[in-house]
């Protein structure tokens, strides 16, 4: 299975290689319109960034878990950005 590492450096190439800024990023995936970013959501972005199918649902719900600060099951904006900042750091 791919390493955390390996699965963040992958999304951070999707996001810094095909959009201008990390908000164009979110508002490409947030294809509801509502300003946050649902499970399916980003079981996309990790399509876009070719993660494996097999662990796409696995690496979501380990991503609203641990960004998820409000506790609703989305990823908002502001979480976005935190997570956006970690992966850039790594």
């Amino acid at each position: 299975m791919a390493s955390k590492k390996s699965i963040l450096r992958k999304i951070q190439i999707i996001i810094t290689n095909h959009f201008k800024t990390p908000e164009d990023a979110f508002d490409f995936f947030d294809k509801s319109g509502d300003g946050k970013l649902s499970k399916t959501e980003i079981v996309e972005l990790l399509k876009q960034a070719e993660i494996s199918g097999f662990i796409r649902g696995i690496v979501s719900s380990k991503l609203i878990e641990g960004y998820d600060k409000d506790g609703d099951g989305y990823i908002n904006w502001k979480e976005f950005k935190t997570a956006v900042k970690e992966i850039n750091k790594g």
